[in-house]
């Protein structure tokens, strides 16, 4: 009889809980820090290949007590790589149709102007952005602030993050760019393994999300929680936890039955997906910072 009672409370504060709380559970400007990135063909049309958004790492508190941001696009490597220029779409404060920004990502001497993480099989890339230039043409945009909106691993271990909680994922799979305005899909997974990368045995986290070409360089965010199993911590915010590297490819491999040999290699998305944690992105931000490239 105390159990029921017990379940009964807990299920009316539950219900207390929702109808108090604001229904969204991803801060709406947190989609104006996403951005589609693309390459401009010869006849003037856009193949929408990636995904980047913006960050924002604090310097210092201001005299009047405003903060100071240095503000980065952040992507993948292989979104800009072999690339010369690439497009970058943003909605105006308007209702107006979006604006395609085309940005060089190599000066005149043919060097990139980007930074890559100087381990070559993180995946990431940052390049400064002039945010004087957005707000001049009038351009709706929004940042992650590092010290406000972003889990590290040790923060995400000190949180409790473990296998099973849920995220969502934002970006532009499959090149899926509204014609008029820029309006970025978000997709719902879980984490599927981290406790590694809390260990520090891996730099990957793997999500159970289905992730496609045109989701490379997308957040990955953390979805707030409101009640958790006894003796847990509940995550009650939202916050950036990674970047999207790529999806896991499951392999199936058809065998020769005269040669015994492999004839044909087939492979198919998982369900999985290789998330790169925001460390990563705030040591490519301080190369950027030391002029490395």
């Amino acid at each position: 009889m105390t159990f029921i009672v017990t379940l009964f409370v807990q299920v009316l504060m539950i219900m207390f809980m929702a109808s108090d709380v604001c229904a969204a559970l991803i801060p709406p400007f947190f989609f104006d820090c996403v951005v589609a990135i693309g390459s401009r063909n010869p006849d003037s049309t856009i193949n929408w290949g990636g995904t980047g958004f913006l960050i924002g790492k604090f310097v210092k508190v201001m005299e009047n007590d405003q903060k100071r941001y240095t503000i980065y696009l952040v992507t993948n490597k292989h979104v800009l790589k072999d690339k010369k220029s690439m497009v970058v779409r943003f909605n105006p404060r308007s209702n107006e149709p979006a604006r395609d920004f085309n940005a060089p990502v190599v000066n005149k001497d043919g060097n990139i102007i980007w930074t890559g993480h100087p381990v070559d099989s993180i995946d990431v890339a940052v390049i400064p952005i002039n945010v004087n230039l957005l707000k001049e043409q009038q351009m709706r945009f929004n940042y992650f602030r590092s010290d406000e909106h972003v889990l590290n691993i040790a923060q995400m271990s000190n949180k409790g993050m473990t296998e099973g909680d849920f995220i969502y994922v934002l970006g532009f799979p499959m090149g899926i760019v509204d014609p008029a305005r820029q309006y970025v899909i978000s997709r719902s997974g879980s984490i599927a393994r981290i406790r590694d990368v809390l260990d520090k045995h891996g730099s990957e986290i793997i999500v159970d999300a289905f992730v496609f070409p045109g989701n490379s360089g997308g957040p990955v965010i953390s979805k707030p929680e409101v009640i958790g199993i006894g003796g847990t911590k509940v995550v009650s915010s939202a916050y950036l936890i990674g970047i999207v590297k790529e999806y896991i490819p499951y392999r199936d491999i058809a065998v020769s039955l005269q040669t015994k040999r492999p004839r044909i290699v087939f492979e198919e998305n998982s369900g999985l997906a290789a998330i790169i944690p925001t460390d990563y992105i705030l040591e490519t931000i301080e190369t950027a910072e030391k002029g490395i490239h």
